[in-house]
């Protein structure tokens, strides 16, 4: 079927790699390139001898000219972005200038500014129409199978959605007194920045961490989950019909918030700048230093992890709740791709967005959210690949 660039290294790259190789009749040939080009070799090690052919390269994806030159000498259908939530933009210029379509799992941030949102890459909806290629954003699972579950609700058990309530809940235990199961720099930022949800058409700013509730939750049990700004209900605000509120939750134990708190006490999670030295760091990233790197948690995690949405609203003139959502299982996925589930909820529905995109199945010029396409065709491709999807019509609702 055609090749794919994969942009990226970490624990979610590994994913995404391993996938396209268990889906060779479309991804017949892959490049991962990173910056860092011996992490690459080491991906293709574990999984040349299949069918894909697999190559690696160096690239630096925050300077635009090293990933055009990439994309003209490498030649691929789509680019799977699964780096930076920095590098989103000059990553999405480079596929303008060579009119290659593009995918990632989460949308563009500022480094100087823990801010999630879309505008900057919604900024480019009209040049990739007038391109002629699709930029599909945020296929990961929050975001990206959230927006899924959303257009599946409203195509098939709904006339309205009025309300909802997105769950992600990690049970997985990696024995470590504190870490973090993906980018600490991204998972803190998000933790400690403002909270956020949508109501009547404005989002509503909540102090960090501020509002608690307890959820029991299929297969894992009660969990404390908090209320988080995220950005698919920014896209969701715009694209449901007859949305009224959205919210996010994560859980989090206790023992990882209070770790947060002292850590934030002391100025470690801070993004301005200090002098140390003679030299300029960065309290976060030097944080993110000390801290077990999130890709080698992966043999040590057990428990499972579920994430799912619960929506409220009319059909055929009744009031309606259903709920579906994916069970993990940490230990299930290190035996498969050698990572933790983290990390296999992000990269299995990269891999499938990028699928859909090739095979023609989602693929019309301009920059989409993945609840504006068709959403069968990939909920029957998260059974298939590994994250399967279950279903309730009478869940307990989150007060």
């Amino acid at each position: 079927m055609g090749k794919a660039l994969i942009i990226g290294a970490g624990g979610v790259a590994g994913v995404v790699v391993h996938k396209c190789c268990q889906n060779s009749e479309v991804f017949e040939e892959i490049c991962i390139a990173s910056r860092t080009k011996s992490k690459c070799d080491e991906l293709k090690e574990k999984l040349q001898g299949g069918k894909t052919k697999i190559t690696t390269a160096q690239v630096d994806a925050d300077k635009t000219e090293e990933v055009i030159a990439l994309i003209n000498s490498f030649k691929p259908d789509i680019v799977i972005n699964v780096a930076l939530p920095y590098q989103d933009l000059t990553i999405m210029d480079a596929c303008l200038a060579t009119k290659t379509d593009y995918v990632d799992t989460a949308n563009y941030e500022p480094i100087d500014t823990a801010k999630f949102e879309y505008k900057w890459q919604w900024a480019y909806r009209d040049k990739f129409k007038e391109a002629g290629i699709t930029a599909l954003l945020g296929s990961g699972f929050d975001p990206g199978v959230t927006g899924v579950f959303s257009a599946y609700a409203m195509k098939h058990h709904f006339d309205e959605i009025h309300q909802i309530d997105i769950l992600d809940a990690n049970a997985g235990d990696h024995g470590y007194p504190f870490a973090t199961n993906f980018n600490p720099e991204i998972n803190i930022r998000e933790v400690t920045a403002n909270g956020s949800y949508f109501e009547n058409g404005k989002f509503i700013e909540t102090e960090p961490m501020s509002i608690k509730r307890v959820y029991n939750f299929p297969e894992i049990g009660e969990k404390d989950m908090y209320l988080l700004h995220h950005e698919e209900m920014e896209s969701l605000a715009l694209n449901m019909k007859g949305i009224k509120k959205i919210r996010f939750w994560m859980t989090f134990s206790q023992n990882y918030l209070t770790h947060l708190k002292c850590l934030e006490n002391v100025g470690m999670t801070s993004i301005e700048p200090i002098e140390f030295e003679g030299h300029k760091i960065v309290p976060l990233q030097f944080l993110k230093a000390v801290l077990p790197d999130p890709a080698s948690l992966g043999p040590r995690t057990k428990g499972k992890t579920n994430i799912g949405c619960i929506f409220q609203g009319i059909k055929d003139g009744k009031e309606k709740t259903y709920y579906v959502y994916n069970v993990c299982d940490h230990e299930e996925c290190y035996k498969e791709v050698g990572s933790q589930a983290i990390s296999y909820t992000t990269g299995v529905p990269a891999m499938i967005g990028a699928m859909m995109v090739m095979t023609g199945k989602w693929k019309k010029p301009g920059v989409f959210n993945i609840e504006e396409f068709d959403p069968d065709p990939f909920m029957e491709a998260l059974n298939k690949f590994g994250l399967p999807w279950q279903e309730s019509f009478n869940p307990d609702l989150v007060e």
